[in-house]
């Protein structure tokens, strides 16, 4: 992370270690701005007042390794982000008006979506921030990877079954609260189906009706201009003296006969007027047909009208032609099948139903038959981890109950109880704390003080080591209240955790420092006009006197430099 105007941090970067990485320094240097800044890049809230004096806005700009195709790499890149080589680049900027703009991958997001993205990416433990476990829904998916294939086999078949039950339910509620409107659908399909069979239309029908009353409406028109076309063509017998184009082709065509031997170009001619004579011979005969077959009857041209105007109903309510009707009738017909067979289809579906939830119901109690046994070995192991951890008469446990319904309404039936059911089963979880002898059990946010909150998250974290998918973890005062042995037992379980996941811990204890991979000195300097601190990674001599000031407030002492490198040899040797 890089960090500027942030509070006493002028400009500062924050290199995190893969591993343990502490964030160390004297109070008030700044050790909480890099747990800020964290924050803000998480999408937490923005305050003016973390603007440094004197700057016009604070910036933070991180750059955090994700797993390809992990959630929060969907997530990003529906919001538009890309990616740098593996890496999503991620900045935060608050002015000093309190207004706040958010940036990733590249492109400008609403913060929200940073918010999204924080519980796949860090899961932070605080005094007076806490997220991850504390969250119901985290909590049961947490305890499920911690009981591995007792619950995931069940959990498997559960998910299937509920996917179907929530198909056919929603199935038979569409049934049935449109049951009405499915009737008044079936009856206006079942009308217009009986007005189509009446009719009993042909495919095309309507445009030839079209065209024959076409014929029948001009038939006088017609049967002249045919005569006249014809006598034009073969003559008139009523007037012997006419001439007719037949009788002009024919005198044409003898004239070039009698000489076409001479040219061969006069030939052609002739032979292309014989090909004339014999056209017009046969154009004349069609004519002299149609003008025979040409039907002039008034009844046939009122039938013909009469049957136009019945297609015309039907094309007026079901189609834009006949054709289109016929399709309407065909779908209707396939819609109207399936409508009257709904009552059929409601009894299996019902029987589907009622079987699918008491498949539900036993799969439900093998679900939580598993959680009960994972969570007494997860109580018995975080509770043995407090007990190294400066709290040994706090008692951890887990609730697993169910939420009864009202009679009649949507559950399943578990041990007698119709109980609400979800997609992970009926089991609400919660993570339990009794802090000391005689405390009643309250869920951990309420039952621990916040230094026994994160240490008690910090428990439950490393029993969790490797199950919870969160990459990250930050730790703020996970060590308040504690020193002498149970502040190495603290830097032990850290270190543990560093193993399969990042840790970054905010802490004044060197116990716990000595065991980090990494550790940042967080200093502050004071030049008479600005106060500044610097953020550096501390290696070697360097590393000894932090410690040593952490142990006894002297860089220089003797005694507590030999201490902190036996602190140092301890870690290594743990490691």
């Amino acid at each position: 992370m890089r960090i500027r105007s942030l509070g006493v941090i002028d400009d500062a970067v924050v290199e995190l270690s893969p591993g343990f990485t502490a964030v160390t320094g004297e109070t008030g240097a700044g050790k909480t701005m890099v747990v800020t800044s964290l924050g803000l890049l998480l999408g937490g809230r923005a305050d003016a007042a973390l603007v440094r004096i004197g700057a016009k806005s604070a910036v933070v700009e991180g750059r955090i390794a994700v797993p390809a195709g992990s959630p929060a790499v969907v997530r990003a890149e529906e919001a538009g982000a890309e990616l740098d080589d593996g890496a999503l680049l991620v900045s935060r900027t608050v002015s000093a008006e309190g207004r706040s703009r958010a940036h990733l991958g590249g492109r400008s997001v609403p913060v929200g979506v940073l918010s999204e993205l924080a519980d796949d990416l860090v899961a932070v433990h605080g005094q007076t921030d806490q997220q991850g476990l504390l969250k119901p829904a985290r909590q049961r998916g947490a305890l499920d990877r911690y009981a591995g294939d007792a619950v995931a086999v069940p959990l498997a078949k559960y998910t299937s079954a509920y996917r179907r039950l929530r198909a056919v339910t929603a199935e038979v509620d569409e049934i049935t609260t449109r049951a009405r409107e499915r009737a008044q659908e079936a009856d206006l399909l079942r009308f217009g189906l009986e007005e189509i069979a009446a009719v009993e239309p042909r495919a095309g029908e309507d445009t030839e009706l079209a065209a024959e009353a076409e014929r029948l409406g001009h038939a006088e028109a017609l049967a002249s201009a045919a005569t006249s076309a014809h006598a034009a063509l073969a003559g008139n017998p009523e007037d012997p003296e006419g001439v007719d184009a037949s009788t002009l082709v024919a005198g044409a065509s003898r004239a070039l006969e009698a000489v076409r031997s001479h040219d061969p170009a006069l030939s052609a001619l002739a032979d292309r007027l014989g090909e004339i004579g014999i056209l017009l011979g046969d154009v004349a005969g069609e004519l002299a047909g149609y003008a025979d077959d040409l039907d002039a009857d008034p009844l046939r041209l009122a039938a013909v009208e009469e049957r136009r105007a019945a297609l015309t109903q039907l094309t007026r309510k079901y189609g834009a032609d006949i054709d289109a009707v016929l399709a309407w009738a065909e779908e209707g017909a396939a819609r109207l099948t399936e409508l009257e067979g709904d009552d059929d289809r409601l009894g299996e579906l019902i029987a589907e139903r009622d079987a699918l939830r008491g498949e539900l119901a036993g799969l439900a109690q093998a679900l939580t038959d598993a959680r009960q046994e994972a969570a007494s070995r997860f109580a018995a192991a975080v509770t043995e981890e407090l007990a190294s951890l400066a709290m040994p008469h706090a008692r951890v446990s887990i609730a697993i109950s169910s939420t009864e319904v009202p009679e009649g309404a949507d559950g399943v039936v578990v041990d007698g109880r119709t109980v609400a059911y979800g997609p992970s089963g009926v089991d609400e979880v919660e993570l339990l704390l009794a802090p000391h002898p005689g405390a009643p059990p309250r869920p951990i946010a309420k039952g621990a003080s916040g230094g026994e909150l994160s240490r008690v998250m910090l428990a439950v974290e490393v029993v969790f080591a490797g199950t919870d998918p969160v990459p990250t973890y930050l730790f703020d005062e996970v060590d308040a209240g504690v020193g002498g042995k149970a502040a190495v037992e603290i830097g032990r379980r850290l270190a543990r955790l560093a193993k399969s996941a990042q840790v970054v811990v905010v802490t004044h204890l060197p116990q716990v420092a000595a065991f980090a991979d990494r550790q940042l000195l967080v200093e502050k300097t004071n030049d008479g006009m600005v106060t500044r601190s610097g953020v550096q990674v501390l290696e070697g001599e360097a590393r000894v006197r932090e410690l040593s000031r952490m142990l006894a407030g002297q860089e220089d002492s003797e005694t507590a430099r030999a201490h902190a490198e036996e602190l140092l040899a301890t870690a290594r040797g743990d490691g």
